[in-house]
Parts: structure tokens; sequence; C-alpha cells
């Protein structure tokens, strides 16, 4: 499953455990993150001095390299997720809806503070 910050973010901030949940929903699954969302991520903490718990993902996801030298973050997601088949946790709007047009799974934290997967 591929990370995306705003997604990361949200589990984060809804205390969700990402095993259990994810356990529960579609099965074992391994986490894997781009660099590019990593320093979203870091850079959101940064501004806002959140915990984003960045040293728990680093040490529990694979990092990807992006599919394009300077392609914007959803790009790399969306190559990525249509390339391998990867669902992608998302609460991006915009990036959700161009992985339901290239037919690529969507994980997203609903307002009860659970994850929903949309296929």
């Amino acid at each position: 499953m591929l990370i995306d910050a705003c997604g990361w973010a949200a589990v984060v901030d809804a205390r969700i455990n990402i095993d259990l949940e994810l356990e529960s929903k579609i099965g074992p699954v391994e986490l894997k993150v781009t660099e590019a969302v990593l320093f979203e991520l870091w850079s959101l903490t940064e501004r806002e001095g959140k915990n984003l718990l960045l040293e728990l993902l680093r040490g529990r996801a694979e990092i990807l390299s992006g599919s394009v030298e300077g392609a914007h973050t959803d790009d790399e997601l969306l190559d990525l997720a249509k390339a391998h088949g990867y669902p992608v946790l998302t609460v991006d709007k915009e990036l959700k809806t161009r992985l339901h047009e290239a037919n690529a799974s969507v994980i997203e934290v609903t307002s009860s503070r659970t994850l929903r997967v949309i296929e």
C-alpha cells in the first residue's frame, strides 16, 4: 500500500492503529512510501510542529523512488499505483478522483476514525 502525506497525517491525527485496521480490512499489507511523500511529511512536521511518527513510518515502510524525476508527488503515486496495483492511502479528493479514473484502489480515513477501502 502506498502512503500519501495527507493520508498518513489523517491516520496519525485519528490515532488509528494502521496495522490492526488494515489487517481487519484487507489482510497483511506492506507499507510503501516515496521519498517525495517523506519530504512533504517532514515539511509538515517542521511547519506545524506536529508529531507525525515519521521514524515509525521510515522504519516500517519500503521507501520507493519516484517514477519520474521532478514529477509532482500525486503523479508519482498515481504512476506507481497503476504500474504495480498498489492501493493508495489518501484523503486528498483530487488524488482520489484521479485514482478512481485509473481503476486504482483507495484507502481513506473515515469520520468514524476507521479506514475504508474503495476499489
